[in-house]
């Protein structure tokens, strides 16, 4: 795994993180006798309204710095054997109760089309005889950074509630399975891209599945479900919903797309592949994250 150069240098574990450059693509010794590379780049989706500038920002992020990286690898004389790249859920969209898979078509909307772009960049690593693999993450659970602690300080004040009508699917896995899941990618070569498909060997039943995995828990819940399991394990209450029209108030495109879209997602392929989940009860998982210090 590398990381750009902003936070590598000495502060940086030998052997474990090492500077590039993504704006040229200069890997240095970063990609030097690596087995793998997880490329994770790209900045937060939920920092701040989505302005023309930040939608710029959020496009560059991923998919140059995708770009950069492949380049790189083209130029190396001994390649890594897998890339696991990073992409999103929502590359589905907004799809109501509609149960979707690694098979699912992908949507229309803004975040869609980052992804598709985001995926496509990756993708191209195949080409250069390297392992391909696409994981669309879910809401990440954390006890610090990610989604959850903006989740939890409404709650913290009693002003917890769902959001908009609450029955929009969201789709969560733990930062312990994800972790988890990035490993068993990179050691499982069954998981393996072929253009935009792979073809599955060693799996249950043998079934053919995409490069893409949903790096999500098997047990999706809608927001009011999710809202309430929140509350319980926070021993807050949950009496104060906030409006869809005061979130889009407030935030703008974001809130559609992140707050009110509704996307009941399945690890398919993950489980046909035999993989097992570390937490895929919510309540059972909050429950462990919060009792860490």
């Amino acid at each position: 795994m590398v990381r750009p150069q902003s936070i590598g240098g000495e502060g940086a574990k030998e052997g474990f993180a090492v500077a590039w450059n993504p704006s040229t693509g200069e890997l240095g010794g970063a990609g030097v006798g690596a087995d793998a590379v997880v490329n994770l780049a790209g900045a937060s989706i939920a920092e701040g309204r989505w302005t023309t500038q930040r939608k710029t920002l959020l496009r560059s992020s991923r998919i140059d710095t995708t770009r950069a990286l492949v380049n790189a690898l083209a130029k190396m004389n001994a390649r890594p054997s897998v890339l696991v790249s990073a992409s999103a859920i929502g590359i589905y969209g907004d799809r109501g109760d509609e149960i979707l898979t690694e098979e699912s078509a992908p949507g229309t909307d803004f975040l869609a089309s980052l992804a598709k772009e985001w995926e496509a960049e990756a993708l191209k690593a195949e080409g250069l005889g390297i392992r391909v693999v696409l994981a669309r993450f879910g809401i990440i659970l954390a006890r610090e950074g990610g989604a959850l602690p903006k989740m939890m300080l409404p709650f913290k004040v009693g002003a917890g509630g769902k959001l908009g009508s609450g029955r929009q699917w969201m789709s969560w896995v733990t930062l312990e399975d994800v972790i988890a899941i990035l490993r068993f990618a990179i050691e499982n070569a069954s998981v393996r891209g072929a253009g935009n498909v792979a073809s599955v060997t060693g799996a249950i039943n043998a079934a053919p599945v995409r490069g893409v995995i949903n790096v999500v828990s098997p047990q999706p819940l809608q927001n009011t479900e999710f809202t309430k399991a929140l509350a319980k394990a926070m021993r807050r209450p949950a009496l104060f919903p906030a409006p869809a029209f005061a979130l889009r108030l407030a935030l703008g495109e974001m809130a559609d797309a992140l707050l009110l879209s509704s996307q009941r997602v399945t690890p398919q392929a993950l489980e046909k592949l035999g993989y097992r989940f570390l937490h895929a009860d919510l309540k059972a998982a909050l429950a462990t994250i919060l009792s860490k210090s």
